[in-house]
């Protein structure tokens, strides 16, 4: 009788496989970092003193050179001004302060006077430890996200700075800022204040309330969530149009700080013909007069 021939045993192993090749790891590496949320840039707080926040990768970039004017430039605003310097000196001692918003007129240094607190405190109280961050109107959603940043940052202290904040009609985006003001859970970090710049008091046009009231089901609450926005600011400074006197001050403070060779009736008369052509009379029109009439005498500002 033939011999059965006996089946090999299996070994207990599948398949023999090729290990994956480099390129084929390369490629899955690629995928899994695409699908990985972005990397949050660690930013060097001592570079600047002035950061603007990208909410695109969660970064501040630094401003090495900051576009202000000078404290002592400012005029026809003493009142706005002392009341704003105080409370960041206050806030940069540790002390209570409160969010501001400053509102008014279209160029009375309302966004001057911020940069110009930021860097007289700075240098004068805070010895470098007071940091300015702007944060763009249409990146307000992403405030959160700024104050946890900030919030981990303790050993500085941060204004943060909106200007010309106002919202449309159909913008949601108030919300947050709403609840990094006072709602939110963990509310506003210790070491950040808010100031905002906006030519609207309640942040919102008159014809947009009236809207709301005519269209809503309940016209007062809706219009009420909106309005309480620039409640939750603690600091209200309005800014108004200015006289002819306070205009000219401006004009011949900015003349006198930079040796402009013209003074008198003569200077008087070409800032108060450019401020009629302009339909206004603010410090943006007295620094575009200066401008022009710097450049025709060939001084440079």
């Amino acid at each position: 009788m033939a011999k059965r021939k006996s089946s090999p045993k299996p070994s207990g192993r599948g398949p023999s496989r090729s290990a994956p090749s480099p390129a084929l790891l390369e490629r899955i590496a690629g995928a899994l970092e695409r699908l990985a949320p972005p990397r949050r840039d660690q930013t060097d707080l001592t570079a600047a003193d002035a950061f603007i926040w990208q909410p695109q990768g969660a970064r501040l970039a630094p401003v090495p050179r900051v576009n202000r004017v000078e404290m002592a430039l400012l005029k026809g605003i003493d009142r706005m001004r002392d009341t704003l310097v105080e409370n960041t000196e206050r806030f940069a001692r540790g002390l209570p302060a409160n969010n501001a918003l400053l509102w008014g007129a279209r160029g009375m240094g309302k966004s001057s006077l911020v940069k110009a607190a930021h860097a007289g405190v700075n240098a004068a109280v805070a010895r470098g430890n007071l940091k300015l961050v702007e944060i763009h109107r249409e990146d307000i959603e992403s405030l959160p996200e700024l104050m946890t940043i900030l919030r981990g940052a303790a050993q500085y202290r941060f204004i943060v700075f909106c200007d010309d904040l106002s919202f449309d009609a159909e913008d949601t985006s108030y919300k947050s800022l709403k609840a990094v003001l006072e709602g939110g859970i963990e509310g506003r970090p210790e070491n950040v204040i808010l100031y905002a710049t906006s030519n609207r008091r309640h942040l919102m046009s008159r014809d947009m309330m009236e809207n709301e009231r005519s269209t809503a089901i309940n016209p007062g609450e809706t219009v009420e969530e909106k309005v309480s926005l620039s409640d939750r600011f603690g600091l209200w400074l309005g800014f108004h149009r200015c006289s002819q006197d306070e205009y000219l001050a401006m004009v011949e403070g900015y003349v006198a700080h930079f040796k402009i060779p013209m003074k008198g009736e003569a200077l008087h008369r070409e800032a108060l013909e450019w401020s009629t052509t302009r339909g206004s009379r603010s410090g943006r029109v007295a620094w575009q007069y200066v401008q022009d009439l710097a450049g025709r005498l060939g001084v440079k500002i």
